[in-house]
């Protein structure tokens, strides 16, 4: 028995459907834990009208966000192995077995994502258009799409991570899960990938585990596709911030969505003749710490100098020695090389970073 999670905001009409998908399939093998995230639409009273002995539900009064609640159905599922699902995607046959024969403790397994062609393409996913929503989905074309992918891949796997994923609860857990400094979303996913291979868990996607995901359907895109919700940017601004602080750089990935994790020091900016705007513009790439120190004129700070801070994980790493020295305008002063990255694996019991 495996454990999928889907938390759900107002979203219940691509609910059913994942819920339907998953059924479809597995009726004994697989536990559903489905959450209702403060909706408003019925989910609640839909979840309560199903007959389903291997299911789990509950509603929040308000909305937590799946940051959170990833990690709460987690805990309470049932089985050794657990798994999340967005509640816009739809699972293809076979689907738990091409994820868990490639499972063991310390692995995290996860799909292929077949995806309308919404965003960038990449070696990660496969753009295929089964439908841009709901009302223009073609499940049953998907389905067949995915019989014939299936033996094309068979047993092929790649070097990637990104949702929908599989592992063990024991070695979610024993890293504390979702650090909820990005509740309610987004950007908890890169800092969750980056944390299990800091702590040595291999990553491995399974091409011919498939799913058909619609892609930011009730946290980003509610009202309609492609714009995003004034909510979730506000939610985004908020994640970002504390991404940066904690990190220390943006986030980076390899051509299958595999995290290139760049080395954490503590940073001070000592800013002269600075403005709100430069202010608040460089403060989140700087935590406080005194393992760097960066002096800059802000009457003189150029576009050069950001793309410096940008890079000064780098930068730092590839200098080798402690001491001062320029680069551009500013003055860089190096305290401490070692850098601070396995130190996050972690979470932490308040935020922070905030």
């Amino acid at each position: 028995m495996i454990s999928l999670v889907i938390p759900s905001y107002n979203n219940l009409r691509h609910l059913k459907n994942a819920y339907n998908s998953v059924r479809k399939y597995y009726t004994n093998k697989v536990e559903l834990v489905l959450i209702d995230d403060g909706s408003s639409d019925g989910t609640f009273e839909w979840l309560n009208s199903l007959k389903d002995k291997n299911l789990i539900f509950w509603k929040e009064k308000n909305r937590l966000g799946h940051t959170i609640l990833y990690d709460e159905g987690i805990k309470k599922s049932t089985n050794d192995i657990v798994g999340i699902l967005h509640a816009d995607m739809y699972i293809a046959p076979n689907y738990i077995e091409n994820l868990l024969k490639h499972l063991t403790p310390g692995k995290v397994v996860c799909a292929t994502r077949i995806e309308p062609p919404l965003h960038p393409p990449g070696k990660e996913k496969i753009i295929q258009d089964f439908g841009m929503d709901f009302d223009s989905l073609k499940i049953e074309n998907f389905y067949e799409f995915s019989k014939e992918e299936m033996i094309r891949s068979k047993d092929q796997t790649t070097q990637g991570i990104f949702a929908p994923w599989v592992l063990y609860k024991e070695d979610h857990l024993k890293i504390g899960g979702h650090d909820p400094g990005f509740a309610p979303f987004p950007y908890e996913d890169s800092d969750l990938f980056q944390r299990w291979i800091l702590a040595g868990y291999e990553m491995v996607q399974s091409r011919d585990a498939l799913v058909y995901h619609l892609t930011c359907r009730g946290h980003r895109w509610n009202k309609e596709i492609g714009k995003n919700d004034d909510e979730f940017k506000l939610f985004e601004e908020k994640s970002r911030i504390y991404y940066l602080k904690k990190w220390g750089s943006w986030i980076k990935n390899n051509e299958y969505s595999y995290p290139i994790i760049s080395p954490v020091y503590n940073k001070t900016l000592v800013l002269k003749n600075p403005t709100s705007q430069l202010q608040n513009h460089l403060d989140p790439w700087f935590n406080g710490g005194e393992d760097i120190i960066i002096e800059v004129d802000g009457s003189n700070f150029n576009q050069q100098d950001f793309q410096i801070i940008q890079q000064l994980p780098e930068i730092i790493q590839d200098s080798g020695e402690i001491g001062e020295f320029e680069l551009g305008n500013l003055k860089i002063t190096i305290n401490d090389l070692e850098s601070k990255e396995k130190g996050l694996i972690n979470i932490y019991s308040k935020n922070k970073y905030e």
